[in-house]
C-alpha cells in the first residue's frame, strides 16, 4: 500500500468523501482504501494560533489516501468530479526541517530514487497564499540533496510537487503576509490530473438542446451518477425525471436508464416533433441507452414487481421552483370521480394526448417517506438510492432522514444556500427479504391530516396510533416554509 495525497477543488467539501469511497467501490478497491484527513495527522492540525472560533473552519482541499497501485488513483482522478489531481505522497510536515529529515529516510528515498536519472520539473505551490518572488528557487534548491540529474520545463518524465498549505485568512491583506507560516507541506510526484471535471463544461445546461428551470446544474447531477455507482450493465431510474439530468449523466458513464414523470410536458417540451429529453440525450450520444420515458404518477405506478433497478437517482421536486404533486382532488374532502370526464363529441378526457389528470399537493416528508420505501421495492440488494432532500438549516436534524428497515445511509452531503439547504441522501438496499412484503402502500398522510381537521386549528406534532408524538422534520411544509422566508410561525399544511 503507498500513500497518495487527492487535491480537491475547493467547493462541496461534504460530497468528497461519499464520491471517493463510491467511485471505489464501484471498482472492486473500497474495501481496502483508506482515507485519512489532514487534521487526523499526528502533526498535521491547525494550530491554535491560527484558529479565531468566531469563524468556521474553512475545510482542507486534501485528503490522503492508500492504494494498492497507481491504476487505482488514476481510475478515482478519471471520474470523481471533484479531484483536481492525485500525487504520491513522498513526505509531509509541519515544517521544512522536518519535510526534508522524513524525506531522507529509506523509506521515502525507495520511492523517490528510482526517478533520479529522469527528466524532472518541480511545481511549487501554496494554498490560501501567495509565493513572494525569489522563495521558489529557495524551496527548489532546499532539495538539492537529491540529486537530481535534468531539468526538463517543457517536457518532464516526471512532476515533483511541493504544496505548503495555509488556513485560509479573511480581509484586506498583503498577499505574502504570513509567509512561511503554513500548516503543512506536501512533496511528492504527480500520478495523474482529474479529468473528469471536464464533464461539467461537457453537461452545462445553459448548452443543451433541451432544459427548463428546473433542470439539474452539470456538477450536481454528474456527483449523483457517481453516488449513484452508474456504469456499463446496469439499470437505473429517474421517478421524477423532469427535463432529464440525471438520465444524461447516468447513461454517460454506460448505465441504461429509465426516467418517468406525472407531467409528461417536463419530458417532452413544446417542439412537438421530438422528445425534449431525447434530443439532449443525443447531444451527449446517450440517447440509445435511454430505454424509455413515461408519464406515470409515482404513487400509481405500472410495475408490477420489484428488484428490477440497480439504482434510482432523482431530485423530487420540493416547492422552490415547482411543488411535487400526486394524482388526487385538490379539494379536501371531495374524491375523485370513477366516471370518465366526456369531451369534444363524446371522447374521453383521460384518452386525449393533451390530457392532464387532476392533481394535489404531495407534502415533502410524506413523499420522501414513501420515496425511500419505493427504493426498498423496487431496488436490487445492494442498489442505492440517490435524491436532494430540501432542510430548513436552522431546524435540521439527523432524525429528518427516515430511517426504513433493509436500507443503509452511506451518504449525507450538504449545499447550503443560508437559511435553508438541500442535502444529497445516498442510501443502499441491504435486505434480501421477500419484495412483496415491502410494496409501498403510498398512504396519503398529509392530506388525510387536512381531511381530519378540516376547519380546526393546526397542530405542530402528528401522534403515533399508540400515543406517542412522532418527529417532525424540518422539511415538512417545504415549500411553504420556503415562501414564507422561514419565519418562525406555525405553518398551516393547507
Amino acid at each position: 500500500m503507498r500513500k497518495y495525497l487527492v487535491l480537491y477543488s475547493q467547493a462541496h467539501d461534504s460530497f468528497r468523501l461519499p464520491e471517493l469511497t463510491s467511485i471505489a467501490e464501484l471498482h472492486g478497491f473500497g474495501h481496502t482504501m483508506k482515507v485519512t484527513l489532514p487534521d487526523d495527522l499526528p502533526d498535521g492540525g491547525r494550530e491554535a494560533s491560527t484558529l479565531d472560533d468566531s469563524k468556521p473552519r474553512t475545510p482542507r482541499p486534501f485528503v490522503i489516501v492508500e492504494l494498492e497501485s497507481e491504476d487505482q488513483a488514476r481510475l478515482l482522478a478519471q471520474r470523481c468530479i471533484l479531484i483536481k489531481a492525485i500525487y504520491e505522497l513522498w513526505a509531509h510536515a509541519p515544517s521544512y526541517s522536518l519535510l526534508h529529515e522524513r524525506n531522507q529516510t529509506p523509506e521515502a528515498r525507495a520511492l523517490w530514487a528510482p526517478f533520479k536519472s529522469t527528466p524532472f520539473r518541480m511545481h511549487v505551490t501554496a494554498i490560501h497564499h501567495a509565493f513572494p518572488e525569489g522563495r521558489v528557487r529557495q524551496v527548489i534548491q532546499s532539495f538539492a540533496y537529491m540529486n537530481y540529474e535534468h531539468i526538463s520545463l517543457d517536457n518532464p518524465g516526471v512532476v515533483l510537487f511541493v504544496c505548503e498549505e495555509y488556513e485560509l485568512r479573511i480581509g484586506m491583506r498583503n498577499k505574502s503576509e504570513g509567509d512561511g507560516e503554513f500548516m503543512q507541506v506536501y512533496f511528492g510526484r504527480l500520478v495523474t490530473e482529474g479529468t473528469a471535471r471536464q464533464l461539467i463544461t461537457k453537461f452545462d445546461v445553459k448548452k443543451r438542446a433541451y432544459y427548463g428551470n428546473t433542470s439539474m446544474e452539470a456538477e450536481m447531477s454528474l456527483l449523483m451518477a457517481n453516488q449513484a455507482q452508474s456504469s456499463p450493465g446496469k439499470l437505473i431510474y429517474d421517478p421524477f425525471t423532469g427535463t432529464g439530468s440525471m438520465l444524461y449523466t447516468c447513461a454517460f458513464f454506460g448505465a441504461l436508464v429509465f426516467g418517468s414523470d406525472i407531467d409528461g410536458r417536463q419530458m417532452r417540451g413544446k417542439d412537438t416533433s421530438s422528445l425534449g429529453v431525447i434530443r439532449s440525450a443525443s447531444q451527449y450520444g446517450v440517447a440509445n441507452r435511454i430505454l424509455d420515458c413515461a408519464t406515470f404518477d409515482i404513487t400509481f405506478n405500472p410495475w408490477r414487481r420489484g428488484g428490477i433497478f440497480d439504482a434510482i437517482v432523482t431530485d423530487p421536486p420540493y416547492g422552490v421552483r415547482a411543488g411535487a404533486k400526486r394524482i388526487g382532488s385538490s379539494i379536501v374532502g371531495k374524491p375523485l370521480s370513477d366516471v370518465p370526464r366526456i369531451v369534444d363529441s363524446g371522447i374521453a378526457a383521460h384518452t386525449k394526448s393533451t390530457y392532464i389528470p387532476p392533481m394535489r399537493p404531495y407534502e415533502m416528508s410524506d413523499l420522501t417517506k414513501d420515496l425511500i420505501e419505493f427504493a426498498r421495492y423496487m431496488l436490487k440488494p445492494g442498489g442505492r438510492l440517490v435524491f436532494f432532500l430540501p432542510t430548513v438549516t436552522e431546524d435540521y436534524s439527523e432524525l429528518d432522514v427516515p430511517e426504513c428497515d433493509g436500507m443503509r445511509l452511506v451518504g449525507n452531503s450538504i449545499q447550503d444556500f443560508g437559511k435553508w439547504a438541500r442535502r444529497l441522501i445516498t442510501i443502499e438496499k441491504t435486505t434480501t427479504d421477500n419484495l412483496e412484503a415491502h410494496a409501498p402502500t403510498f398512504e396519503d398522510r398529509a392530506w388525510r391530516k387536512r381531511e381530519e381537521r378540516a376547519g380546526l386549528e393546526p397542530t405542530d406534532s402528528i401522534m403515533h396510533s399508540d400515543g406517542k408524538e412522532e418527529h417532525v422534520p424540518a422539511h415538512r411544509d417545504f415549500r411553504e416554509k420556503y415562501f414564507q422566508g422561514f419565519r418562525k410561525e406555525d405553518s398551516d399544511v393547507s
